[in-house]
């Protein structure tokens, strides 16, 4: 049968189970990619787990967000990385090097390749033609320990792009399009898949950029085909050899298919607070700014930061916008001051910051509050910024280059025309200024051996798994609405990022951003336990194992909502929390902050698909719930977590179980 990429990737890659939309597959991992905001509590699994060195083919451990070092913390992290690193054989990306994604495709991906990375924007990788998927940290844990990744065959939702894009708009504009269509959970349980001939218009690069964005749509994974464009890629970075075609047969199906005509495209923009409120920028144009950012894993080619210089090249920016540049890696740096864009970027008025994430994870970079930024970044979350009160807005660097001239958000086709400007030609550089000398490799198993991963005193220890219990009454400490993200449960930004390796510390950050009174409560019910309610898409973006750890920490025992993102439901299961749905989201409405909800019986009733009662022992109601977990989620949950569960067993003599469903 003619197959699709996406089947060409997961074939030659599975250990058991079929294809079939739903139904539970094994996936060999190839490749593995840690950054330095979840990569600690990977390194502490790994120590868990009692592992002597990684079994993949690759495995990369960046250190690219926690890169403000106002004081010791953030170092400590970094020594603990490289040291833990050496210890069990992984690459290491020294602090400034580049942001993980890019730095990755530079550098180590490979068409045909399977990858999991505990960052969301993992996917950014599909772009060369691999099957990448952002998970929590300890299943990148259990993949480098040599063990398949788990989870449920999505769909495969194929998108033909047809046409060219006109002037002034790029690879942004399309998935802004693509979101503007089907929001912050239309791709919940899908592949996308792009094809068709409107692929001649896009690089590599390009394709990572829609790519990395897909995670905001909440698809498993994005995939594009190995062709002429990422082939040319991989020659520019020395990589040549590493090419192979990897292309979808004549005639093949997809379970969805969408078209876009790339001719149709127009300039875009996420409105604050979500990436998925997306309008056209002429309808918003004319709105005051006071930040422009242009950089991060969701624009991160050489392109996105050439096109901005020669937007503002021999012009100034508005005197009230903080026009800020982000580098990706130090390759593109270096490329982009060979170019001599640097220098117009630097004159233009732009504060130039070190390669990383920055202001993507709120690391630096926090706007005023209530004053709108705009950036070239994957998110708008509330407060993902740094600052509480954020009016964030999303959009491509040719839209935030005009703009920052403007001081107003600006349609860069209208600008155009009213100044005479053609859209810029760019003269990219054929061949890329390759750097490796920040890149550490594995030490030799022998010398490995030797290496005691170093931890300084704001490294804690993983919590002590509890099992749960049959019965229990507890309350509802915190009610909220849909599409909570990660960052509201467990916040990014210079205040608590550098608390990333201390669980105990890190919770105190716990939902302030909704509720700041929510982890003095929760300790006061630590003994009792409590529940958190919640809406449609509950703990959407980033796959932050934190948003499930801190929370266990301070005594939640279930999560009740109308409905869960995937990788944040895993890592609930990971760690011993119980995530049940409402099977008639009408009740939601009827369960209140302060109520006293009673479950019994749930060691029989995770043993079945059936519906589970609880009961509002505050109003004298019951309504029922699901759970979607499979028998062996079950037996984990049960045991307190997964860690609990593979403990137990090799306690037992049994061999460490594969990688959780996810």
């Amino acid at each position: 049968m003619a197959a699709n990429v996406t089947h060409k990737l997961i074939e030659p890659h599975l250990v058991s189970g079929d294809m079939t939309p739903g139904e539970e597959i094994a996936i060999r991992i190839d490749q593995t990619l840690t950054q330095d905001a979840t990569g600690t509590l990977v390194m502490q699994e790994l120590e868990a787990l009692h592992l002597d060195r990684a079994r993949t083919e690759v495995s990369v451990q960046y250190v690219d967000h926690n890169l403000l070092q106002t004081d010791e913390k953030n170092a400590e992290d970094h020594e603990y990385l490289r040291t833990a690193a050496e210890h069990f054989g992984l690459w290491f990306s020294k602090p400034g090097n580049g942001v993980s994604h890019p730095t990755h495709m530079q550098r180590f991906g490979a068409p045909g390749k399977t990858m999991v990375g505990s960052d969301s924007h993992t996917p950014a990788a599909g772009s060369l033609g691999m099957l990448a998927i952002g998970v929590g940290g300890l299943e990148v844990a259990i993949a480098i320990a040599g063990k398949p990744l788990h989870i449920r065959m999505p769909e495969v939702w194929g998108v033909h792009l047809e046409g060219a894009l006109p002037p002034w708009c790029s690879a942004k504009d399309i998935i802004l399009e693509m979101l503007r269509r089907h929001d912050v959970k239309g791709g919940v349980n899908r592949i996308i898949e792009y094809h068709g001939p409107g692929l001649a218009c896009l690089t590599a690069m390009d394709r990572h950029v829609i790519a990395n964005m897909g995670a905001e749509l909440g698809a498993t994974s994005t995939v594009f085909p190995s062709d002429d464009a990422v082939r040319d890629f991989l020659r520019a970075e020395g990589r040549g050899d590493d090419w192979c075609e990897l292309v979808p047969d004549d005639g093949a199906g997809y379970d969805i298919e969408e078209t876009i005509d790339l001719s149709e495209i127009e300039p875009l923009i996420a409105k604050p607070s979500s990436p998925g409120n997306v309008v056209p920028v002429r309808e918003v144009a004319g709105e005051p700014i006071a930040q422009v950012v242009i950089g991060s894993s969701a624009n991160p080619g050489l392109r996105d930061f050439a096109i901005a210089a020669a937007i503002v090249e021999g012009r100034q920016t508005s005197p009230h916008v903080s026009f800020d540049v982000n580098p990706t890696s130090r390759e593109i740096f270096t490329d982009l001051t060979r170019m001599g864009a640097t220098t117009s970027l630097i004159i233009g008025g732009a504060r130039i910051h070190q390669a990383g994430c920055m202001g993507c994870i709120g690391m630096g970079q926090a706007p005023a509050t209530g004053q709108n930024s705009l950036r070239t970044m994957p998110r708008n979350f509330p407060g993902r910024s740094g600052t509480k009160e954020d009016k964030v807005w999303l959009c491509s660097p040719e839209t935030a280059a005009v703009s920052a001239l403007t001081g107003v958000i600006t349609d860069p086709r209208q600008w155009a025309t009213d100044n005479g400007v053609d859209y810029p030609a760019l003269n990219l550089p054929e061949r890329h200024s390759v750097n490796i000398d920040m890149l550490v490799p594995p030490l030799e198993p022998d010398e490995a051996r030797r290496i005691t991963p170093v931890k300084g005193p704001n490294i804690s220890r993983l919590p002590d798994p509890e099992p749960l219990l049959d019965a229990f009454e507890a309350p509802v400490l915190l009610k909220v609405g849909d599409n909570v993200s990660t960052d509201e449960i467990s916040p990014a930004g210079a205040r608590a990022l550098p608390y990333r390796s201390n669980i105990p510390k890190l919770a105190q950050f716990s939902f302030t951003q909704i509720d700041e009174s929510y982890p003095e409560r929760a300790l006061q019910a630590r003994e009792t336990g409590h529940i958190v309610v919640g809406g449609e898409n509950y703990g959407q973006g980033s796959s932050r194992e934190h948003a499930a750890i801190a929370l266990r920490h301070l005594g939640l025992r279930v999560v009740v909502a109308k409905s869960f993102a995937r990788i944040h439901w895993q890592n609930l299961a990971n760690f011993g929390v119980l995530a049940l749905e409402f099977i008639d989201d009408s009740d939601y409405d009827d369960v209140d902050q302060a109520d006293t909800l009673a479950l019994s019986n749930l060691h029989d009733a995770l043993d079945t698909t059936e519906p589970i009662t609880i009961e509002n022992t505050t109003k004298k109601t019951s309504f029922q719930v699901r759970h979607r977990l499979s028998p062996r989620q079950a037996e984990y949950v049960l045991a307190g977590g997964l860690i609990a569960q593979l403990t137990r067993e090799d306690a037992n003599g049994a061999a460490p179980a594969d990688a959780p469903p996810a």
